[in-house]
């Protein structure tokens, strides 16, 4: 079968699905329809926003679907009626039953951002980082009922260094996935899919990141600090007080030779073109922060209009 005569529904959201999306238009495949979160309101404005995969479908003619939840009496007619080959799924937000699964003559494929069984759930990169993983990648999945809990069909790796930032592994990621589906299309095509079943006694839970668990926790070390300061850059980003005031954290590293000796948890040792911060071992140095109502910005910008003494309590 050409790839013009491949008949593929493709539901994806956010920028994260993109490259894949752009991918499968690149290569001639039919994309007969899209699945994709209703637009929402954001921005100052609260102005109507489509998903980054809504703007290029229209640029591409692709016709739209956007649900508000694909378990609706009619969403299984709706599927039915594009006569999918195959549904490909990154990042929709939507969970799909298990008509909807069975619907396309190959099943749905799903592109997801982690060495399966590793890491199941919402939020797979960022809990790699925070958890100190030396090594991601993408999963081409078989979908199943369950949560990420179909067969393996495709993998691919990278590492993830010290200083490695939740955007820029997404990022990675993101083009990582395509490179993997567009094999694993050609590997349906040739009929060679050697499906591998996951071991559920290897698998954590990436459950949701919560706002909440941004707020910094100076007792704790200064390695694990640094981690939720990457994992969380870009949202929901680390958080600390400073005078009575929210500072959000987005450049961390670990300083080699730097002593935090006679001084508590959360104090800070120096300030001088970056800031030291004792914790409960070791110090972390803050490269880049955010004072309120401000853009991020060097911390030696920020030291320029403010002063900060050595022994000053962040937290």
């Amino acid at each position: 079968m050409k790839p013009e005569d491949f008949r593929i529904v493709y539901a994806g959201t956010p920028d994260f699905a993109v490259p894949a999306f752009a991918a499968i238009i690149s290569m001639g495949y039919n994309v007969v329809a899209v699945y994709t979160q209703p637009d929402r309101r954001a921005g100052r404005g609260r102005k109507l926003q489509m998903s980054p995969v809504k703007k290029l479908a229209m640029e591409h003619g692709i016709s739209v679907e956007q649900p508000q939840s694909m378990r609706d009496d009619d969403q299984l007619a709706v599927l039915q009626s594009y006569k999918p080959d195959l549904m490909v799924v990154a990042a929709f937000g939507q969970i799909l039953p298990l008509s909807i699964l069975e619907t396309p003559i190959h099943g749905c494929l799903n592109i997801h951002a982690s060495l399966l069984p590793r890491w199941r759930g919402a939020a797979p990169i960022q809990r790699a980082i925070e958890e100190g993983d030396a090594i991601s990648g993408v999963t081409i999945m078989q979908m199943a009922e369950g949560l990420d809990t179909g067969d393996m069909l495709l993998k691919a790796e990278c590492d993830i260094e010290i200083n490695t930032t939740g955007v820029e592994l997404h990022d990675e990621l993101a083009v990582l996935g395509a490179d993997a589906l567009m094999q694993t299309l050609h590997l349906l095509h040739d009929n060679n899919l050697d499906p591998e079943v996951q071991s559920d006694a290897d698998t954590c839970y990436a459950k949701k990141i919560e706002k909440s668990e941004s707020i910094i926790d100076w007792s704790q070390p200064a390695l694990k600090i640094h981690r939720k300061v990457c994992a969380f850059n870009a949202w929901p980003v680390a958080q600390t007080m400073l005078d009575g005031e929210v500072i959000r954290v987005w450049q961390s590293e670990l300083p080699e030779a730097v002593s935090c000796e006679g001084f508590k948890s959360g104090q800070v040792i120096s300030a001088d073109g970056f800031i030291d911060v004792a914790t409960g071992d070791g110090v972390l140095r803050i490269h880049r922060l955010q004072p309120p109502g401000k853009k991020a910005m060097l911390v030696g910008d920020f030291l320029n209009s403010r002063k900060i003494v050595a022994g000053i309590a962040l937290g």
